[in-house]
């Protein structure tokens, strides 16, 4: 699920539990949803799922399993963050082969259906707090016990103990009022010996808050840590230059100037351009000045990371 990184929840993690910090929490989670619901309406199919990563590795990789995988209106780049997810499990992404997988923060499926034609034979589930995403998931991608989406919470998922074999979290706990309580129902639902890939942006607060919570959940293992953020920001700066896949498809929409760098600055802000360094143009300036376009306020950002944990 796209990162929207002014959107990063500040439950204080001392105060959870507390009636204040329940009702804090429910008032966010309602809100994110409508902010995701709201972007399942605006986005096109298959164009953006989230910041991305690029690396030629990736891309030759993908190519071989899936020719041509950036010729159906994308340009790879969500792909081959989807792709690293299960690339560097422990046994590796043939060892997905017949598993269940669950992605948790699946917004509009699209991810999770890639993931489904690269290992065919899993049985996959996607999750997401927003309806209108779960709806159109399942009216356009949903096949079966082979892909299939359900509405619900990530901090109360609604799968039995022990039921999942890998469970996929993508550009999306940042937005949990609770990251310990979602962590502690992956413990839950995965099997012994099942890996937890997550994927996010990371304030220097926030890593340092995982990290505490992660040790006081001993039932997963985390065996990686990788930082991946120049890899994110490659594929952001692509996105960002001229004749990017971005830009072409924009260029090809009927609007005037105004509302296509407009539109443009809209994409780029919310798919990590802050992170790569993105200086919007004089005319985006000007009416952030004027208060017409709202300021690029963001949190600082410090870093995009690929950790990986085991069920004990």
């Amino acid at each position: 699920m796209t990162a929207f990184t002014s959107g990063v929840a500040d439950i204080n993690l001392d105060e959870s539990g507390t009636p204040q910090a329940e009702t804090k929490a429910a008032t966010f989670k309602s809100a994110s949803s409508s902010i995701y619901d709201f972007a399942a309406g605006m986005s096109a199919k298959g164009q953006l799922w989230n910041w991305g990563v690029y690396d030629s590795e990736f891309v030759a990789e993908i190519e071989a399993r899936l020719p041509g995988f950036t010729e159906y209106g994308t340009d790879g780049f969500s792909e081959q963050l989807y792709y690293l997810a299960l690339r560097d499990l422990p046994k590796g992404l043939e060892s997905c082969d017949g598993q269940a997988v669950l992605e948790v923060g699946c917004g509009m499926g699209e991810g999770l259906n890639f993931l489904s034609r690269l290992v065919p034979t899993a049985r996959m589930t996607g999750l997401d707090l927003a309806p209108k995403a779960i709806a159109s998931a399942t009216a356009t991608l949903s096949r079966g016990d082979t892909l299939r989406f359900v509405q619900g919470d990530a901090e109360e998922l609604p799968f039995e103990d022990s039921s999942v074999d890998v469970l996929v979290n993508i550009e999306s706990s940042h937005t949990y009022p609770n990251l310990g309580r979602f962590l502690q129902e992956a413990a839950r639902v995965l099997r012994p010996g099942g890996a937890l890939s997550h994927i996010d942006v990371f304030t220097r607060q926030r890593l340092q808050a995982m990290r505490r919570i992660t040790a006081e959940i001993p039932e997963l293992q985390w065996v990686s840590d990788h930082d991946i953020s120049d890899r994110v920001r490659a594929a952001v700066r692509r996105r960002m230059a001229p004749g990017s896949h971005l830009r072409s498809t924009l260029n090809k929409q009927r609007m005037n100037r105004l509302a296509r760098t407009l539109a443009l600055h809209s994409q780029i802000t919310v798919f990590g351009g802050t992170f790569a360094d993105y200086q919007p143009p004089a005319s985006v300036k000007m009416l952030s000045r004027l208060g017409i376009v709202p300021p690029m306020d963001s949190l600082p950002m410090e870093s995009y990371r690929h950790q990986i944990a085991v069920r004990a």
